[in-house]
């Protein structure tokens, strides 16, 4: 097998099980691995230190599977990690339809957090969404994709392989059927006594933001009798969940028309008064700034942007983004109302975006404090070897 010798004391994270190896960590390459192609990993003096797939184009140059030399990368090993992740999920009483809630769509495989970096797997339904975004995935595509079918049936198996990470690792960008029957336009999911309307093919990421489930909730903690305006609003996941906890009305901003065109379908699925709510097409910065003119207020305003952060170079731009639009929205919520706020950015970790909206609020003269922490759902774990897993965090504000 080839192999790989890292610079001397470069050591360090592999010993703690992290499983990324940077380029400039690398001292020599024995043999001429190809993408994908497994590796075992050595030490300036030669100890043995983990095993992982080998991506020439990515700075991100190793993603270790495993830490142990005797397990070899086959597909039985792929059957192993696949069995514990589904099981994990097993394991959670929320994802259990008989413990009272009713729950079919959910990530069933994360990544790293789940020992096999670079794949995703979310179930909507009796389909299955996949995403390889890393050489090593896409090297055992066909297996995985068997071993889906065998551990996990289904009608389908669609792939969304058409996130831009891949370009990074010198993948072209793929989408489409890989095995069963083409899914549907859209599919019907349940989520508690919600239920949305998901478009897998195009959707954002997977088709639907799995990841916010548990907020969904915290919001419709706070929605009854609000008037609520939902900022990047997608197709109206937040919206639904608070009208259906009695929120009085509901103003959904986003730039795309098809999205908000399938929030009202998902309105119109859960039989909800559709005059009490309003979409706006448009620029959120830019509607929220006519609304501060007009001195319109809400009771609630939850900004979920899409990620600011695409790497380390962007950060400081992306932090006067989330303040700017953090201020726009402390400037029309009424007093004692509540900024639901989110950062999806993992660049950007929780204690600096804690600090972008606390400045946020000093520079639109408001005093609040923060009643609740936000994570992503549980079916997005993070292993404690890789704190990256953790991405999602949001702010649950009160203005006093």
């Amino acid at each position: 097998m080839t192999s790989v010798t890292l610079k001397p004391s470069r050591e360090s994270s592999l010993l703690r099980h992290h499983p990324w190896i940077f380029s400039g960590a690398v001292a020599q390459i024995k043999g001429s691995p190809a993408s994908g192609e497994t590796v075992d990993i050595f030490s300036a003096k030669e100890k043995w230190l983990g095993r992982g797939a080998y991506s020439p184009q990515s700075q991100i140059r190793i993603r270790a599977w495993t830490f142990d030399e005797n397990e070899n990368i086959d597909a039985e090993f792929f059957r192993r990690r696949l069995k514990h992740a589904v099981q994990l999920r097993k394991d959670d009483n929320r994802f259990h339809p008989s413990k009272g809630w009713n729950l079919s769509a959910y990530r069933l495989v994360y990544g790293e957090s789940d020992g096999l970096p670079g794949l995703i797997v979310d179930r909507y339904g009796n389909f299955l969404v996949t995403q390889f975004l890393s050489a090593g995935a896409e090297k055992w595509k066909n297996e995985i994709v068997s071993l889906l079918n065998e551990l996990l049936p289904n009608e389908g198996i669609y792939d969304r392989s058409d996130a831009g990470v891949r370009e990074k690792e010198g993948l072209p960008l793929q989408k489409g059927l890989l095995s069963g029957k083409e899914p549907f336009e859209l599919i019907e999911i349940s989520e508690g006594d919600c239920k949305f309307l998901v478009d897998i093919r195009n959707g954002h990421k997977t088709g639907f933001y799995l990841d916010q489930r548990d907020n969904r909730v915290s919001v419709a903690k706070y929605a009854k009798g609000a008037h609520i305006l939902n900022c990047f609003a997608y197709t109206g996941s937040f919206a639904v969940a608070a009208m259906k906890a009695g929120a009085n009305s509901v103003t959904n901003i986003d730039s795309s028309a098809d999205a908000l065109s399938l929030a009202e379908k998902n309105f119109a699925l859960n039989g909800l008064d559709s005059s009490r709510v309003e979409n706006v097409e448009g620029d959120v910065f830019a509607v929220l700034r006519k609304y501060r003119a007009e001195e319109r207020k809400f009771d609630i305003v939850i900004l979920d942007p899409p990620k600011f952060v695409e790497s380390v170079k962007h950060l400081e731009k992306a932090a006067r983004g989330y303040k700017d639009i953090n201020m726009l929205a402390f400037q029309i919520i009424k007093p004692g109302g509540l900024l639901l706020t989110f950062s999806c950015s993992g660049l950007l970790d929780t204690s600096l975006f804690q600090k972008i909206v606390s400045d946020a609020a000093l520079d639109a003269g408001r005093e609040a404090v923060i009643l609740h922490r936000m994570n992503q759902s549980p079916d997005h774990p993070t292993a404690l070897n890789f704190p990256e897993g953790t991405y999602l965090k949001g702010l649950v504000c009160k203005m006093t």
